[in-house]
């Protein structure tokens, strides 16, 4: 399926649904299963469409709200908030994951410029929904899914392949392999 949005990963970054990704979970994890050997098995999630679209990409999993004005640098991508514990790291081109947004109503326009400046993330997933996220997910133009079935901060880890089908709000996570 080709992305209805303005952010499409390069051909190098694309991954076969289905294929076999494993992850040195450990027991307990939430893709851990015991009758396959501790072997991470795709994960699937049911939510609701905030903005429609598909993309696939890396999972980058914020533990904090992000704030938008003063809290990223919309030229490059990078989360600038000082006490942010993801503070220096890039979300552009990623399946951005987070507890949503906090600050004022400038929140939107510093992610809709992202999307004017080519650094915006390849999709959002997030927790709580305010008029900030969902208005900086409507200008940003990617696919946007919330309200899942499971907590997306706890069963998405960063470096996770994850595959956003906001138009029919699911999401499928492809565990990351071992390190």
């Amino acid at each position: 399926m080709k992305p209805r949005h303005s952010c499409a990963l390069p051909p190098s970054a694309a991954t076969t649904a289905g294929s076999p990704l494993t992850a040195g979970a450990g027991p307990g994890s939430a893709n851990d299963s015991a009758a396959d050997g501790g072997t991470r098995v795709p994960l699937e999630l049911r939510g609701r469409t905030v903005v429609p679209g598909t993309a696939e990409g890396e999972a980058l999993v914020s533990p904090e709200t992000i704030s938008g004005w003063g809290g990223i640098d919309p030229a490059r991508g990078v989360i600038i908030e000082r006490r942010h514990p993801l503070h220096g790291v890039s979300f552009a081109g990623k399946v951005l994951v987070f507890p949503g947004a906090k600050g004022s109503s400038g929140w939107a326009g510093f992610f809709q410029s992202t999307r004017l400046l080519g650094t915006a993330p390849l999709a959002m997933i997030y927790v709580t929904t305010t008029t900030k996220a969902a208005l900086g997910a409507v200008v940003t133009r990617v696919p946007t899914v919330t309200g899942l079935d499971q907590d997306p901060l706890t069963v998405i880890r960063t470096g996770d392949r994850v595959r956003v089908d906001a138009d029919n709000g699911f999401i499928r996570v492809y565990p990351a392999p071992p390190q």
